[in-house]
């Protein structure tokens, strides 16, 4: 299949990188083949997967450059049936350095090419910004999950990434989906945060997921130790969360073969 997945939001601390990697080693343990492609020059969802940033030779950069191909840049992981292209600080580099290419967009898109079909599905973890790596993920993909988190000025910036999404459908992928809109960082104790998910749900509809991110210690805690939440804490809410979105989420893309998610919060 090798459907691919931005997960993306120009703003930062919403939960992107978070639902990125346990999404994706979510994915993993319900027993389907993932790559996580980590497209943030902070490399957080690298770091995250308990991978040395000063060992990383190759990754997402040279992927994107096609100095390398995309087979050997990837490494795996100790989380079940996922594999990460590892992103590192040079990436910054890549806004200055593709500039002048021709189809520069699809550079990102025209790497992957060749494993794409290794996969169920790829993650690709996005920079907080609209910049050119942002916009090769949303030419790759072939659809979008965008976190929102529950608190104030939740929907700020939302209309400019919905814009930029329709563009990019416009000039270079005309096949991009949203997935769906991603509650995250949700405690059930603040009137804020079920305004929130009464606003976007109201404004939204069908297209916000089901599932609902509480915010969760555990969840903060798990990249200080190089592991997602599934490793760190399989019986924490954060777990069940996200094994939940990934149970949502493959009900979606394949309802027959997946039982079915409960939803909390």
């Amino acid at each position: 299949m090798g459907k691919i997945i931005a997960v993306a939001n120009q703003k930062g601390g919403v939960g992107k990188t978070t639902t990125a990697v346990n999404l994706a080693a979510s994915l993993g343990v319900l027993e389907q083949k993932i790559l996580l492609i980590d497209a943030d020059p902070q490399a957080n969802a690298t770091s995250a997967l308990g991978i040395d940033l000063n060992e990383v030779e190759r990754g997402t950069y040279q992927c994107l450059e096609h100095s390398n191909k995309a087979s050997e840049v990837i490494i795996p992981t100790q989380s079940p049936n996922l594999d990460l292209m590892p992103g590192h600080l040079d990436l910054v580099a890549v806004e200055i350095e593709l500039v002048d290419k021709n189809k520069r967009e699809f550079m990102l898109k025209e790497g992957l090419d060749e494993i794409k079909d290794n996969y169920d599905y790829i993650v690709i973890d996005c920079a907080p910004s609209l910049g050119l790596i942002t916009l090769n993920a949303l030419t790759a993909a072939d659809s979008v999950i965008v976190p929102i988190q529950c608190e104030y000025f939740a929907l700020e910036g939302l209309g400019k990434l919905l814009n930029t999404i329709k563009s990019v459908q416009n000039l270079h992928n005309p096949d991009l989906d949203i997935e769906g809109l991603l509650l995250t960082m949700y405690d059930s104790r603040l009137r804020l945060s079920n305004q929130v998910v009464d606003e976007v749900k109201t404004h939204f509809q069908q297209m916000v997921f089901d599932t609902i991110i509480q915010r969760n210690v555990r969840l903060s805690e798990a990249p200080s130790y190089g592991e997602s939440i599934i490793m760190y804490d399989a019986s924490s809410n954060g777990a069940i969360n996200y094994l939940n979105l990934a149970k949502e989420f493959l009900h979606r893309n394949s309802p027959e073969n997946i039982e079915e998610y409960v939803t909390e919060g």
